[in-house]
């Protein structure tokens, strides 16, 4: 798959982007990938220089939990990492904004997945800014001095932080899944429809989406503005679930294959000496 299609390299409009994607046999070629993302993540595990950050951002409905749990269904327990951002609680609105995410990242060998990221501070607050307000900052005294040139400069700290971790040996992949406002349509009628699905939906969702054409937007600006060699944004069409769980696997698979040096450790030559001694030892116990 050429998954580069999907990379932000240049300025990118979504309005132009294509939502709806099919690929063919997509349930059943994700198997296969995950299971090779699993042997992959316990070299990353068993080399220990390297961890991976993915970011999940999209739209109410656009896949995001489903796609979690389908990619890394067959990764080791101890090897992937979860986290999904609520609203700040009072002690992280105490701590400057990205506190809450740099205490989250993964350990070394290990994968972590922010559902939802530190990006809902340049987009929920953006058409919400009243929310900034409660973080007490110094300089903000009112809605007046939350211009474009406040959340510019916000987005100036959050590439500063991940560069910083790129550095450090965290592999980012950020991911946009691009849902159509018709198919989150169709997805909260089925929330309302399904019994078993009644428990997903919450009037917020109907307020929010007035807001589509607004978060559209700032979705645009961020992304153009933060997608780096070192932290890249895949703007993937997610109106197709098996399709957009498909591409990010692909997209996780390829980024550790290109890793070359991360191969697991050798036996040092002491114990390989004596690998034939301790075979025969198992053999007599």
């Amino acid at each position: 798959m050429n998954i580069d299609k999907y990379k932000i390299t240049k300025k990118v409009s979504l309005a132009n982007t294509d939502t709806f994607k099919e690929i063919e046999d997509a349930k059943d070629k994700l198997k296969h990938i995950r299971r090779e993302i699993s042997e992959l993540q316990d070299v990353m595990y068993a080399h220990g220089k390297y961890s991976m950050l993915i970011c999940l951002q999209g739209m109410d409905t656009s896949g995001k939990d489903s796609l979690v749990r389908e990619v890394f269904k067959d990764v080791n327990a101890r090897g992937v990492v979860v986290h999904s951002f609520k609203a700040p609680t009072s002690n992280e609105l105490k701590h400057d904004f990205l506190w809450r995410h740099y205490i989250a990242l993964p350990q070394r060998g290990k994968i972590c997945v922010f559902n939802r990221t530190h990006y809902e501070n340049v987009l929920v607050t953006r058409v919400h800014p009243q929310y900034i307000l409660g973080e007490n900052i110094p300089s903000v005294t009112g809605l007046d001095d939350l211009d474009d040139a406040f959340y510019h400069k916000r987005m100036e700290r959050i590439v500063y932080f991940e560069e910083h971790i790129a550095e450090s040996g965290t592999i980012i992949l950020k991911f946009f899944l691009h849902l159509s406002k018709d198919e989150q349509k169709k997805r909260l009628f089925r929330r309302l429809r399904m019994k078993v699905k009644n428990w997903k939906f919450s009037k917020d969702d109907l307020k929010e989406r007035k807001s589509w054409s607004a978060y559209q937007e700032c979705y645009e600006d961020a992304i153009n503005r933060t997608s780096k060699d070192f932290a890249p944004w895949y703007v993937v069409p997610a109106d197709d679930k098996a399709t957009a769980r498909l591409i990010v696997a692909e997209t996780i698979l390829q980024s550790l294959q290109s890793y070359k040096d991360m191969v697991e450790p050798s036996l040092d030559k002491e114990t390989l000496s004596h690998l034939d001694e301790f075979k025969k030892q198992l053999e007599n116990d």
